[in-house]
């Protein structure tokens, strides 16, 4: 919805960042298990706690579950003076 504020959350790995909308692509639901985790056990693939699909750390490709060949909507960051700063970031929370 117009104006409807969102979500985001950021992820590191391998030395990138990336930063993705807090929302499940298959129902919209968010994604964390827990406030503010996002990870399988073992770290290497976000996990929607509704229905366990995961998705790709650098791409937010849904790898497994019913959301298979959508993916996360990513937001554009950049790092500055040690800062995340998303960029143009409209309605974001």
């Amino acid at each position: 919805m117009a104006g409807e504020r969102k979500q985001v959350f950021v992820v590191l790995t391998d030395g990138q960042v990336r930063a993705y909308v807090n929302s499940c692509p298959h129902v919209g639901a968010p994604l964390e298990m827990e406030e503010n985790r996002y990870l399988d056990l073992t770290g290497s693939e976000i996990i929607c706690a509704v229905h366990a699909a995961r998705f790709d750390l650098l791409t937010g490709d849904c790898t497994w579950g019913p959301c298979r060949g959508r993916r996360l909507t990513p937001v554009a960051i950049t790092i500055a003076d040690g800062m995340i700063v998303a960029d143009n970031p409209p309605n974001l929370s």
